[in-house]
């Protein structure tokens, strides 16, 4: 039998591929359980919770303990739902960026489906400075006003994305 010679263009992978394997091979339902449960042990989301019902209008009204329990859930949850939800994703944020942790993992897990559709070998990205020199790097941005990129936070993300000097859209840094 012959060998055919594989031939060396260029496959061009888009994120809705990625995207698309995550979903099909259970890789999504995974990382969405595994949040659930980061955000079921998060204490202070607890504890910040708790303080949100305990401090609630609703229930420090005059009258509250006249109405009924579905009263006054309907009532917590107007006055509570956004607020709580802002907290909760917020938490999900910090979770889905955080380099040594489910962010990390979940980089790993899209350069692997990336490297798998695409051909290529992993490391895609090898890690060319050690910690040490990503320390330095860090802090003499710090020094320098920050020049450099940087991950922005929840809040400058919510914004959209800023004009930089150049006109040119600041977008969030990914990792």
């Amino acid at each position: 039998m012959p060998r055919l010679k594989k031939t060396m263009e260029p496959v061009i992978i888009s994120p809705e591929d990625v995207l698309e394997s995550l979903m099909n091979d259970g890789t999504i339902d995974a990382l969405r359980l595994k949040i659930i449960n980061q955000l079921k042990a998060n204490e202070e989301l607890k504890k910040t919770t708790v303080t949100m019902v305990e401090q609630s209008k609703v229930l420090n009204t005059p009258g509250a303990e006249k109405q009924t329990k579905r009263e006054l859930f309907d009532a917590l949850r107007q006055e509570l739902e956004a607020p709580a939800l802002e907290k909760a994703s917020k938490s999900v944020w910090d979770l889905i960026l955080d380099d040594s942790g489910l962010g990390k993992e979940i980089s790993e897990m899209v350069e692997k489906v990336f490297c798998r559709l695409s051909g290529h070998e992993l490391p895609l990205f090898p890690a060319s400075t050690s910690e040490g020199q990503q320390q330095e790097e860090k802090e003499q941005n710090e020094n320098e006003g920050g020049s450099g990129s940087k991950k922005r936070t929840f809040s400058e993300m919510a914004q959209g994305p800023q004009n930089t000097a150049n006109g040119s859209a600041h977008l969030p840094a990914t990792s």
